[in-house]
């Protein structure tokens, strides 16, 4: 039994997430964290929300509310939505916890140890109207490397090129709008990043396994223009955690809090203390998943996440990690990072100002999960951009999970049901033609599960597909019904073998689609355990085992439907 520590992507407190968001860190995660589980493995699968920084205060001020309150009902509105998709979380938590803030203070003052840390004084933008200095994320302007008009101080969302304030054209404050600005002396933290270089460089390199969207996108800001840059890890900012050495005061830094992508990192490893803690359980039960010296030197860590959070995965998360580690402490660096693109939306690109696209709250308020998760994970932007149009997503549901899948569940326990009873019939008994879809099984089960381990998310959708597609066509060929006329032993064999099909359907579904992976495994009275072999798997279900009729797994999605929602998400978000 292996043991694998799973993290996806924190997102931003600030508002509901739209499917790309969820397709780019979260459902993936999932997916993995579910078929590990499936394996017998040992997982930890943890999650949070990112509620320090610019986002959360200006969606507090937007809101009415003071930010601790908004954080509050925005994790629980997260919290629900995530439970909603199933996102089997072993931890949601959140980046203001206690946990994280004495975490976080604990990693500054190991890096200030190993001589990472450096004060600096520098020019900063302040704004004359807002009274305040302006950290990155509160400063918008056009970005000058690919003039996307909304970029933000510290990185284009649209290039992803890592920027400073003073690199925007026609700068504005994000608070007021207000383009009286004016650069002004401060003093803040610096992470020396540049002097972990070689060191990143080497680590990364040695990583071939990993997807070449991870790696180029950390060797190109290893290498680009004057290679990687010290980066600033304080901000004036009332909202975070205070800047302090430990529990020590730092001299100069009062009043100041840790930037949020120092912080937000960190919670990865606070959030398991937060769900040991939450537990009753010592540190060691959570050390044993981030300390190598209390066993995590046999974890496999796995992280998913969005194209645009790889810089600070691939060089700054792993900086603190290896600079508190030269001081002698032995936290776990990150085995595997799964990156994606970007799903855009029917012809252009989700938009949260615009309300353009499907957000999580809408998607759950027209179909059951399951429907989503299907079509977002055949669908996902491994190897390029991905494009969601109403179109395919209808046809996803209704060939694949309508046509293919509900299809064969129905027609098995329905037809047995009128001729057999319900009860796994007697008599007759597997013959060449199982035999050889038992051969054929035993080969796509392998290619599965090697996809599933690879995180090869959209082969082994493609294989699952396949798996049930063969049961159908076993089924119309072997043609149960016209058996059963002339040999009802033989029908009998057929329809016993077919419900011992959708057990093991039940479970080598289960991570995409769990909700009707556990109607199949209930409806055929059995557990979930993963087949050992598909000869052991469909025999699993003997003579006189009893079973259910489900209701229908998958409703169509009728071109009325279709249309509807195409225009209701096409840009006015309620």
């Amino acid at each position: 039994m292996a043991r694998i520590l799973i993290t996806s992507a924190i997102p931003y407190i600030n508002g509901i997430k739209h499917l790309g968001n969820l397709v780019g860190s979260q459902l993936p995660a999932d997916l993995y964290a579910r078929y590990n589980r499936g394996r017998g493995h040992e997982v930890m699968f943890l999650c949070a929300t990112d509620e320090h920084g610019t986002p959360a205060e200006i969606a507090a001020q937007k809101a009415g509310k003071p930010v601790e309150e908004y954080c509050a009902e925005m994790w629980q509105v997260q919290k629900d939505l995530s439970d909603g998709f199933r996102l089997s979380f072993d931890q949601f938590g959140r980046s203001s916890s206690p946990q994280n803030r004495a975490l976080t203070q604990h990693f500054a003052a190991k890096l200030d140890e190993a001589g990472l840390i450096e004060e600096r004084s520098e020019t900063q933008v302040y704004s004359n109207a807002d009274g305040r200095f302006l950290p990155d994320r509160y400063i918008e302007g056009t970005c000058p490397n690919c003039g996307y008009d909304r970029a933000r101080g510290d990185q284009c969302e649209n290039c992803t090129k890592q920027l400073d304030p003073t690199d925007l054209i026609d700068a504005r404050s994000a608070i007021s709008g207000s383009t009286d600005l004016e650069n002004r002396e401060t003093k803040h933290l610096y992470l020396r990043q540049s002097q972990m270089r070689d060191q990143l460089r080497d680590w990364i390199s040695s990583k071939a396994d990993w997807p070449v969207l991870t790696t180029s996108i950390a060797k190109k800001w290893l290498d680009d223009g004057d290679g990687l840059q010290d980066r600033g890890i304080t901000r004036d900012l009332h909202w975070g955690v205070p800047v302090k050495k430990g529990d020590q005061d730092w001299p100069g830094m009062e009043g100041k809090v840790f930037y949020v992508w120092f912080d937000a990192p960190i919670e990865y490893i606070a959030s398991a203390k937060e769900w040991a803690d939450a537990r009753g359980l010592d540190d060691a039960d959570w050390q044993r998943w981030w300390r190598t010296e209390h066993g995590a030197e046999d974890v496999r860590y796995v992280q998913f996440m969005g194209k645009d959070n790889v810089p600070f995965h691939t060089l700054s998360f792993p900086v603190t990690i290896m600079g508190a580690n030269s001081t002698g402490e032995d936290w776990k660096l990150v085995d595997y990072i799964k990156s994606f693109n970007y799903l855009n939306y029917d012809g252009g690109q989700f938009s949260t100002s615009q309300g353009r696209g499907v957000f999580m709250d809408q998607a759950l308020s027209i179909l059951p999960a399951d429907y989503w998760r299907w079509y977002l994970l055949r669908n996902a932007p491994e190897n390029g951009d991905s494009e969601f149009t109403w179109e395919t997503f209808q046809a996803a549901a209704n060939r694949d999970l309508a046509d293919v899948l509900g299809n064969f569940v129905s027609r098995v326990t329905k037809f047995c049901r009128s001729k057999f009873g319900l009860e796994v019939p007697a008599g007759g008994e597997y013959g060449p033609v199982e035999e050889a879809l038992i051969a054929d099984l035993g080969t796509r089960i392998r290619s599965y599960e090697g996809h599933m381990d690879a995180i090869e998310i959209r082969k082994a959708a493609a294989e699952l597909r396949a798996i049930w597609a063969a049961g159908n066509e076993y089924l119309q060929s072997a043609a149960p019904w016209a058996a059963y006329k002339e040999a009802p032993d033989r029908a009998a064999a057929i329809i016993r073998f077919s419900l011992n099909l959708i057990r093991l359907y039940g479970v080598l579904s289960a991570p995409f689609i769990p909700d009707a992976a556990a109607a199949m495994l209930s409806a055929m009275k059995t557990d979930d355990t993963w087949p050992a072999s598909p000869a052991e798997a469909l025999s699993l279900l003997g003579e006189g085992h009893g079973f259910e009729v489900p209701e229908n797994l998958f409703a169509k999605i009728t071109d009325e439907q279709r249309d509807d929602w195409a225009a209701r998400f096409s840009g006015t978000r309620d």
